[in-house]
């Protein structure tokens, strides 16, 4: 497995162009599936999560040409997608096990062809997160389901009926696949409580230009009229918000400087508030956010995760990397996953002072300096806290298991060393 090495205490200057959003791309992907003409994707990351979704898709029946693009004088993807015929109802365990986003294709498949194979998810092990919001909400909706040998086995007579929903708790993923399932259905279907998140609204501005009709666009109701075909449509994906507030406390980590070009205020208020308030300047730009902690004393603030427009979920770990440099204490807690703390004895590896109380809140105190060590990515967004925590250590850190990078960060060895970063990937083979 490839490692990352990083000989720390640089200070990052220059800019960072912005890929395409994972968290979008994926969704996007899967719907698709809810037609039989061709739907074009536009400023798609290079990711490896693209990559798996691509091949369950395939798997599917889904014909995908693939076009090396640029987007404002950057390299990045098209991806074209087709499906004529669904050649097969199933998603199986070897690429779902891969890979939670997999889940996305059950609201489509099931509005389409009325059945589905579903084995249950994998991902990154950042908690239980159940699927039964999804499938309780497609019941309502006329779906038998049942779950037998690690699948969902869901099917339905006809067409899927229009349902009042209320979603219990707020989930991105429920809200993505009943959206799915519902602009198929027979009749209107309301949702409550749903995800407002920009990846929801980036997907209805695709349903839509298939000729969807859902209202509500972002806020917490939405009302789908089904519809009896939708059609191709070329759409752009929006800029990922997660890596540029991964990038934002790169900068504030370092007391560097970066304009992240192609980042869209309107998604990261949030964070961006939490950066000024730690005492780094914080500025959009013609060309997206400028970040600059030159010559700025940080200090703690506390942090508590909440669906959007709150703090996301995602920026956790890296947030909490920064608290360990900064000034006095901050209090990190967790709302969105009950297990989402695993990073914290690889940062406290590295001299981090961190007290985790339970499942759900940590205290930060700040370390005049971190040191570099041998530490190892447990998840995704992880991955990049160790990273930052690297950028910003005495010394050499090496990141091991860092697949889970590939999964969301496009080119990150060269991003950063393109802002002054001393960082190389090494290639292993065998057992980490």
């Amino acid at each position: 497995m490839d490692k990352i090495k990083i000989k720390g205490g640089k200070r990052l200057n220059g800019e960072i162009y912005i890929s395409g959003a994972k968290n979008a791309a994926l969704p996007l992907i899967c719907a698709s599936l809810l037609t039989d003409e061709t739907v074009t994707l536009t400023n798609m990351p290079i990711l490896s999560d693209v990559k798996s979704m691509n091949a369950l898709m395939e798997q599917l029946g889904t014909k995908i040409d693939s076009f090396d693009d640029f987007i404002d004088g950057h390299e990045s993807k098209t991806y074209s997608y087709r499906t004529p015929k669904l050649e097969s109802l199933t998603a199986p365990y070897d690429y779902v096990r891969k890979m939670r986003a997999s889940y996305y294709v059950l609201g489509p498949l099931l509005a389409r062809a009325g059945k589905v194979e579903l084995s249950l998810p994998g991902g990154c092990a950042i908690g239980a997160r159940p699927m039964d919001i999804h499938l309780s909400s497609l019941e309502e909706m006329g779906a038998k389901i049942e779950i037998k040998n690690g699948y969902v086995d869901a099917e339905v007579d006809g067409r899927l009926k229009g349902a009042h929903i209320v979603f219990r708790n707020v989930s991105v993923g429920a809200t993505c696949n009943i959206l799915m399932a519902a602009v198929l259905a027979d009749g209107i279907t309301v949702l409550e409580n749903a995800a407002k998140e920009p990846e929801i609204g980036d997907l209805i501005c695709l349903l839509n230009k298939m000729g969807a009709k859902i209202k509500g666009l972002g806020t917490s109701i939405l009302t789908i009229e089904g519809v009896d075909k939708l059609h191709g449509a070329v759409h752009k994906v929006i800029p990922d918000r997660i890596e540029a507030g991964s990038y934002a406390v790169a900068a504030a980590i370092t007391g560097g400087k970066i304009e992240l070009i192609n980042a869209q205020p309107s998604t990261l208020k949030t964070p961006m508030q939490i950066l000024r308030k730690m005492g780094v300047d914080v500025s959009p730009t013609e060309r997206g956010i400028l970040v600059d902690a030159t010559h700025k004393k940080l200090v703690g603030e506390d942090i508590i995760t909440e669906p959007f427009p709150g703090f996301p979920t995602d920026l956790q770990a890296q947030y909490m990397a920064l608290l360990t440099v900064a000034e006095g204490a901050g209090m990190v807690t967790e709302t969105i996953f009950e297990n989402r703390f695993m990073h914290v004895p690889e940062l406290m590896r590295m001299g981090a002072n961190i007290n985790v109380h339970g499942h759900a809140s940590a205290i930060v105190r700040g370390t005049k300096k971190l040191s570099g060590a041998q530490v190892m990515a447990t998840d995704l967004r992880a991955s990049f806290a160790l990273v930052l925590a690297g950028l910003a250590a005495e010394g050499e850190t090496v990141v091991n298991r860092v697949y889970h990078l590939d999964r969301g960060y496009e080119k990150i060895e060269q991003k950063l060393r393109g802002v002054g970063a001393d960082i190389e990937r090494i290639k292993e083979t065998g057992e980490d």
